[in-house]
């Protein structure tokens, strides 16, 4: 009853206006899971391929080869196939595209099937997705990471860090997490007004104002929080999202507006911002290949700050398992499209979390409706889920899923940071 007999793609768009893969696995008891795959702005070169095509008509971006490559060599593939055994489906799909990056068929191909695939199979079980994927049904609720002044690759504007968020910290429920959230945002946002400043939101729904440098959008960010009547660091914590890999020559950082620091010097600036601001959380602050200087840092203020690897592990097994060897960080950003299966994503989850990381399930900046992450943040009881700012309905749509789960779940209370 669980058999795969179709599977079905299309191409659609994201939030971006690009676009993307759209797959449906349609099983023998009529069961269907549809998935849609995001994609990345500002991406590490150790990603997982994503297909697109050469052609004009849609600038390069068109991605109809991935759709025919489901439609075709996919659905051929695994048609026949139990739909309960991920792992298999998974491992075929690996197998079928015999590549060390999913370059053949496209890891947007791959995963928009992998993704279709768990949905459908939840369905068949008539289960919720969160609870089919769920080791212990042991579930608590993440804390969300919003980010609400974009910069850099995420926004038109002088800022260099591209994401400033804020992690409310002292909720004891997700439902607390958005009202504080939510007073905080639309404090800023007076706030901006104020000053004669431009509310437009950036690809993933935070303000993106031009200020005279990434410190006053930390100020303007810490008033909000104050106005909204609660304490900096203690009921609301700031995190950023450096994306260095943007900001780097080769040999020195453009992250200070108007001057060039190296490794070293940049490595002391952060411990200069962590000391003085509350930032509880740092991702991607070095380049993608420097694993020496990761580990100097994480070494000099991880015991106080949240060092995440995105670009830097891809949430690729193989790359975390080096991380973890050389304390290159502390938490690990996961993105399902960086590696392109379901079963390769909780490899690394629970490799992370073996290892004291903490695990933070993300979106992309061209993100999508699906909210599949919401429910894999619950399944894999990682303690944090980073989805954008409390704006644009495809990030939106994630943070009412998971008060749909804090209520289908009665309330289980929040993870432990």
């Amino acid at each position: 009853m669980s058999k795969i007999i179709e599977i079905k793609s299309r191409q659609v768009f994201d939030s971006r206006g690009f676009p993307t893969v759209q797959s449906d696995v349609i099983l023998e008891d009529g069961s269907i899971g549809s998935s849609i795959v995001p994609s990345g702005a500002s991406t590490g070169s150790y990603e997982a391929c994503e297909l697109r095509d050469s052609n004009p008509k849609y600038l390069n971006k068109s991605v109809l080869n991935a759709v025919e490559n489901v439609n075709h060599s996919i659905n051929n593939h695994l048609k026949g196939k139990n739909s309960l055994e991920q792992e298999k489906i998974d491992q075929l799909l690996i197998d079928l595209d015999g590549t060390n990056n999913k370059s053949k068929l496209g890891a947007n191909s791959i995963l928009s099937v992998s993704i279709a695939n768990c949905k459908a199979a939840a369905k068949s079980q008539k289960k919720e997705i969160f609870h089919y994927l769920s080791r212990d049904h042991n579930y608590k609720l993440p804390f969300p990471l919003m980010n609400i002044i974009n910069g850099g690759a995420h926004a038109n504007n002088s800022l260099n860090i591209q994401e400033f968020m804020i992690r409310p910290d002292g909720a004891n429920s997700f439902s607390e997490c958005m009202q504080m959230a939510f007073l905080t945002i639309q404090n800023l946002k007076k706030l901006l007004e104020s000053k004669k400043m431009n509310t437009s939101v950036g690809d993933e729904g935070g303000f993106a104002p031009n200020l005279n440098s990434d410190e006053d959008a930390i100020d303007l960010i810490l008033d909000s929080i104050e106005k909204s009547g609660f304490k900096p660091g203690q009921d609301i914590s700031l995190c950023l999202d450096v994306a260095s890999n943007e900001l780097y020559d080769g040999k020195e950082y453009s992250i200070i507006t108007g001057k060039k620091i190296n490794p070293a010097e940049l490595i002391d600036y952060y411990a200069s911002l962590a000391n003085k601001y509350p930032i509880k959380s740092i991702e991607d602050p070095i380049f993608e290949d420097d694993w020496k200087s990761w580990s100097d840092l994480n070494n000099k203020i991880g015991n106080i700050t949240q060092i995440v690897g995105d670009d830097l592990f891809v949430t690729n097994h193989e790359r975390l398992n080096k991380g973890i060897q050389e304390s290159s960080a502390n938490a690990i950003l996961i993105k399902l499209n960086q590696i392109g299966t379901v079963s390769e994503t909780l490899k690394t989850i629970y490799l992370a979390q073996t290892n004291n990381f903490k695990t933070i399930i993300s979106h992309r900046s061209g993100d999508t409706e699906d909210t599949f992450i919401s429910d894999l943040a619950i399944a894999t009881k990682s303690n944090q889920i980073k989805t954008g700012s409390l704006a644009r309905s495809e990030r939106v749509a994630k943070y009412n899923r998971l008060l749909k789960i804090e209520e289908i779940l009665n309330n289980p209370g929040m993870s432990k940071l």
